[in-house]
């Protein structure tokens, strides 16, 4: 019946209207909640992205850590042809030099028979002996006469096997390596094979089934043997890699070498990362504004300021926090030094000239004001000194850590919040549609009484017109 239409069938009211308003106005309550639950949704949204540009913060301040200034390397090299990258394990100040005598080199295999052409039958060469006989053996020396078997080719099953067939075997085929036709000359087509793979190691024979110690070498001769890539130290000694990479040639230093010339000398050293470090300096300070623009954006007081958490005093206790950090003094120096100041406008500057310059000429003290100081036991005893970055790092991580960050949880109280919201959201739900079915059947049951009603007045109207009237 609740779901039934009731509207005036008697009395001509609205009802549908009537139940409307009336459940409308019982509603209030609800409507409240749910503005509540709006704006309280948007708060944790605001904490959290806060939370993100202060985790921002905190990474780029982690690169500025002492361990991580000191592990700041670059290497270079004298030479166009020689390419050298260091890692934090490279020694600062190291130095080596160098001729690049030879290049790293694939091996390779051409064959003696030479074959009409490319779809000749492989079994029948027009020139250089005959069929050396399959499968064809991949053997790799190893001090013997006959080398050590490796693999075997089988002869293609098609008829004719042709030479583009064997080709096409040996790429498809898991050998290491790849096979070409190669045309001289009219009627003149040789099979060359070369090791995917590079250096003295890369080496290997092919022999026929039909071939012996004796004769093996008669089908395929080796031009030219592969070969590692070398470099004389001038202290006399050799240094070889199976590619033009030498991994770790000082320690925390790979040097990569494209071109051989045993009269150039190359000298390869190792520095301090000077723009590496500035570079981060920037991320930082960039790191820092974006921090302190999203906490204005999201906290704004100022007039008409539609701003989620305006007023937030823990917001702007981090914006006071965050401009403390850069502009007090590091020990008996400053972030000025640095390079790094604050603007009027309560923003962070960085001049990348004034950095460059502090770490060319007191590249410790730049570590020290970044990356602080330890206590010394000494004598004398002196306590530790946090830097610009272990400071702000440390902040940072007050604010966004997952479980004890402040941000973090005032996000987490909010939704707390919310999900009660929501469960008395939901409570009114059912309330309320209890109440809309109860005023149904209240305007249902006064229709019908209506109706009643109407009909007994109209069989009394009848009864009254069906009387004598007197005369």
């Amino acid at each position: 019946m609740a779901g039934m239409a009731v509207d005036g069938l008697v009395s001509g009211l609205d009802t549908t209207s009537l139940i409307n308003q009336l459940v409308s106005a019982e509603a209030a309550p609800q409507t409240a909640l749910k503005t509540r639950l709006s704006a309280t949704t948007a708060a944790a949204t605001a904490y959290r992205t806060v939370n993100s540009r202060m985790e921002s913060l905190r990474s780029a301040a982690e690169a500025l850590t002492s361990a991580n200034l000191a592990a700041a390397r670059t290497a270079t090299a004298s030479s166009a042809d020689v390419t050298a990258s260091a890692t934090s394990s490279a020694v600062n100040g190291s130095s080596l030099t160098f001729s690049v005598t030879a290049l790293a080199s694939a091996h390779t295999v051409t064959s003696h028979l030479v074959w009409s052409s490319a779809t000749a039958d492989v079994r029948s060469p027009s020139a250089g002996g005959t069929d050396p006989g399959w499968p064809l053996q991949i053997r790799q020396p190893d001090g013997t006469a006959d080398g050590k078997l490796v693999a075997e080719i089988p002869l293609p099953d098609k008829e004719p096997p042709t030479l583009n067939d064997v080709a096409a075997a040996i790429n498809a085929g898991e050998y290491g390596l790849r096979a070409t036709v190669v045309q001289l000359g009219p009627g003149q087509v040789r099979l060359q094979v070369t090791s995917t793979g590079t250096g003295a190691a890369s080496q290997f024979w092919l022999r026929g089934k039909n071939e012996t110690t004796e004769t093996a070498g008669s089908a395929f001769v080796a031009e030219p043997p592969g070969r590692d890539a070398e470099l004389l130290l001038t202290n006399g000694l050799t240094a070889r890699s199976a590619t033009n990479t030498f991994a770790e040639l000082l320690s925390g230093v790979s040097v990569t070498v494209s071109k051989a010339d045993p009269t150039a000398t190359t000298t390869v050293r190792v520095a301090s990362d000077s723009q590496g470090v500035a570079t981060k300096v920037q991320a930082f300070v960039d790191a820092a504004n974006a921090a302190l623009k999203e906490i204005r954006t999201q906290s704004s007081s100022a007039q008409g300021s539609t701003a989620v958490l305006k007023g937030d005093s823990t917001l702007t206790g981090l914006t006071g926090a965050i401009l403390s950090a850069f502009g007090t003094g590091i020990g008996t120096s400053s972030a000025a030094t640095l390079g790094i100041q604050l603007n009027k406008d309560g923003t962070v500057a960085f001049k990348k000239e004034t950095l460059l310059a502090a770490l060319e000429k007191e590249p410790a003290k730049v570590q020290s004001l970044l990356g602080g100081v330890p206590a010394q036991a000494g004598p004398p005893a002196t306590a530790a000194v946090d830097g610009l970055a272990q400071r702000v790092q440390a902040l940072a991580k007050q604010a966004s850590d997952t479980t004890t960050g402040t941000l973090t949880s005032l996000a987490k109280g909010r939704d707390t919040l919310a999900k009660d919201i929501q469960e008395r959201i939901a409570d009114w739900d059912t309330r309320l549609k209890l109440r809309r079915e109860t005023l149904t059947r209240q305007f249902t049951a006064m229709e019908t009484a209506l109706s009643s009603l109407k009909s007994q007045s109209s069989w009394l109207a009848g009864q009254l017109a069906s009387l004598p009237s007197s005369s």
